[in-house]
This record gives C-alpha cells, sequence and structure tokens, in this order.
C-alpha cells in the first residue's frame, strides 16, 4: 500500500470516528432534552442534505440522526460563524462545519468547498433557505443546493425536523422538547425538494404515537409532580421507622415509567431515608422501639454484636446485606454510637445504592421504551420477583 493511500485510509477512518462521536454527543443532549425521533431511511451515499431551518438544534438534529459513515459536513456562513477564531473552532469541532462564502466578484467560489467534500465521499448538509426561520414558515429555496448536487453530480435528499424550534428558538430560551427528523426519498431538483420538506415536516408534526399504557403515562405524570416526589420522600422516611417496603419498591414503579425523572426520584428517596433513619435512631436512642414488621430476630441479634463490636463503623455494611435500614437505625440508638457518627457511616451507603438502583431503572424504562404498552405486565412480573425476593431474605435471616 502506498503511503499515500495509507493517508486516504487513515484519514476516512479517523474522519467516521470523529463523526461517531460527535453523532454520541448529540444523541445524548438531545435524550436529555427531550428525546429524538427518526423516520424514514436515511442517505445511502454523498449527497446534498436539505431541511427546514427554524434553530441552531436542526443541526444537532441532523447530525444525531445521521449515521456517522456518511461523515456529514455542515455549510456554515463564513461570515458570521468563521469570523472569529473561537467561534470557528466551536463550529468545526462540535458540527463538522466548513465556511460557505456568499458570492462576491473575484472572491472564493461559493461552492467549491462543499463540491470538494462531496467528491470525497462525505454528505453535505445546506440550509437552502439561507438563514433560521423566526416564524417557523418554510422560506423560499435559494438555488445554490440545486446547483451543487447538479455539480457534484449527487442527488438532493429532503429531510422534515420539528421540535427544535420550541427547544430552541431563535434568540429564545431552552426548553424540554421531543425532536422529530424525518427523511424523504431523493430528488434531483430543488422545487421538488421544498415541496418534500414541506411534507416531511408537516407528517412529523402529527406522526403517530408509539403504542403506550394509559396507566404508565399516569404514573409517569405522578412520578414527575411535586406530589410524586412527596411521596417518594415521606415512602423513604417510613420505611426508615416502622413501614415494611422498600423505597426501591416505589422507585421501580416510578424511574421505569418515567425515566427522565430516575435521579430526581433516587435523590429524594435516599434524602428521605437518611431523614427517617435520624428519626429512628432519636426513637431508639430514648428507649422508644417501634413495630419492626417483616424482620427477624436474627437481624436484631446480628446488629446488636456488630455495634457492640465496631461501634459506629459497623453501619458501613448496611447497603447491599438485606438487613433493613430501620433495623440498623434501632441498633445504632440503642447503643448510643452517636448521632453524627451515624450520619458520617450511613449516608454514603444510602446514597449510593438508592441512586444507583433508581438510575439502572430509568435505563432500563428508557431501552424499554417500544414496549410501554406492556407496562402493566411489568408491573406484575416485578411485583411477583420482589415478593420472592423478600421471602428468601426473610428466609436466610430467620
Amino acid at each position: 500500500m502506498t503511503a499515500a493511500r495509507l493517508a486516504a485510509v487513515t484519514g476516512g477512518v479517523s474522519a467516521v470516528a470523529v463523526a461517531w462521536l460527535r453523532r454520541a454527543l448529540w444523541r445524548v443532549v438531545l435524550t436529555l432534552t427531550g428525546g429524538i425521533r427518526v423516520y424514514g431511511e436515511p442517505p445511502a451515499g454523498p449527497c446534498v442534505l436539505v431541511a427546514n431551518h427554524t434553530s441552531h438544534a436542526d443541526t444537532a438534529a441532523l447530525l444525531a440522526a445521521l449515521p456517522a459513515t456518511l461523515t456529514p459536513r455542515v455549510a456554515a456562513s463564513a461570515e458570521y460563524w468563521f469570523s472569529r477564531h473561537l467561534r470557528a473552532a466551536i463550529c468545526v469541532t462540535l458540527t463538522g462545519g466548513f465556511p460557505l462564502y456568499r458570492r462576491r466578484s473575484g472572491g472564493p467560489d461559493p461552492l467549491g468547498r462543499a463540491e470538494t467534500l462531496l467528491n470525497a465521499g462525505h454528505l453535505v448538509i445546506l440550509y437552502a433557505e439561507g438563514s433560521r426561520s423566526r416564524d417557523g414558515v418554510l422560506g423560499r429555496f435559494r438555488p445554490g443546493a440545486g446547483r451543487l448536487a447538479a455539480r457534484a453530480g449527487v442527488p438532493l435528499v429532503p429531510v422534515g425536523i420539528t421540535g427544535t424550534r420550541r427547544l430552541l428558538a431563535v434568540h429564545g430560551r431552552m426548553h424540554r422538547q421531543r425532536v422529530t427528523v424525518r427523511f424523504g426519498t431523493p430528488v434531483s431538483d430543488l422545487a421538488s425538494a421544498r415541496e418534500s420538506v414541506t411534507q416531511l415536516r408537516d407528517r412529523s408534526i402529527v406522526a403517530p404515537e408509539r403504542p403506550d399504557s394509559r396507566l404508565r403515562r399516569r404514573v409517569a405524570d405522578f412520578a414527575g409532580s411535586p406530589a410524586g416526589l412527596l411521596t417518594v420522600f415521606l415512602w423513604a422516611v417510613a420505611e426508615a421507622v416502622v413501614w415494611p417496603l422498600i423505597p426501591e419498591f416505589a422507585l421501580a414503579v416510578l424511574c421505569v415509567a418515567a425515566p427522565r425523572r430516575s435521579l430526581r426520584l433516587g435523590l429524594t428517596a435516599a434524602a428521605g431515608s437518611v431523614v427517617g433513619g435520624v428519626v429512628m435512631y432519636l426513637l431508639a436512642a430514648r428507649g422508644v422501639h417501634l413495630p419492626q414488621l417483616l424482620t427477624t430476630a436474627r437481624m436484631h441479634e446480628f446488629l446488636a454484636d456488630r455495634m457492640a463490636a465496631e461501634g459506629a463503623h459497623g453501619l458501613r455494611h448496611q447497603a447491599f446485606n438485606g438487613i433493613p435500614f430501620k433495623v440498623y437505625g434501632l441498633a445504632a440508638g440503642s447503643a448510643h454510637v452517636g448521632l453524627l457518627a451515624f450520619l458520617v457511616n450511613c449516608m454514603p451507603g444510602r446514597l449510593v445504592r438508592i441512586t444507583t438502583i433508581s438510575l439502572v431503572l430509568g435505563g432500563f424504562g428508557a431501552l424499554a421504551r417500544r414496549w410501554r404498552r406492556w407496562y402493566p405486565a411489568y408491573l406484575c412480573l416485578f411485583l411477583i420477583l420482589f415478593v420472592g425476593g423478600l421471602a428468601k431474605v426473610i428466609s436466610v435471616w430467620s
């Protein structure tokens, strides 16, 4: 293999790797800001991709939706994006942008750089309207995109984008919003491309939702409400004092239904668990012993011995050994290990355990998004597994 050929192959591999990193970055960002849905078949090779343009977020949506193997490059206004070094560096690094100059007598060929990229096998994104639409109305397509496709001998691929104007409006603030990208079939002229972009955009606005469970939607609404957070907090407080069901039971119901709320729910449950532990400790230190449902005498004997042998350090084993947290609070209070020592030794374990489980449950809910209609079946299966696991724990400590 010649040196030139090796350099070309290496450059192609690195271009795909960089495109993959950009795609992953914008996928994560858009998932966190409301999600992204992609319809239609992406282009199979080099082409000029034209889309409606209402927001800077349009580029993020396209880069997240396109395969990295197409190594997409974005035509950006040279007069704006490349007028300052920092702005140009951000544009090139995050979007793969390249300067598109306006035609001036004696100046560089406005389409020269784009044609070179197409001939090298890249996909070129060109917003044919020339600038972002302030009112969402699709503007007149300028002829440059059509001339570029004809010069490079590649098709025009229309794309309809919705949601980005709400996500990040021109000179506006960011709002959570799901984004939809819908690819059309390649066309040969700019008039057909504009008509197709209009149809794709309008279809995306009324795109049908995947089948969902009414129960899941209601649970998700509750999980995102102040009442849902308060319920999780009080549940965790009560479990650390007398309630027999761990806060992870509530999290398994709520986080799977509302994955984006999982971290907030987990942190709320962890805070409630620590507060409940303090209540349990103070009660036990004053000789008040409340009923300890679904616990065994062996659990209490084991922790009494552990507190006597290790003091407050014995609390560090509470995260994953199956003994309810309220038993630890009772044992620590009865042994008078000190409230500060109790908090220092139990808080990290509660925080790590509960938030980790909530994030895992939220991740499962996100991955199972297309099967949301089966949420009631998931609840039934979870209840069976939970009861079986609880019975096993009680059996082990009996």
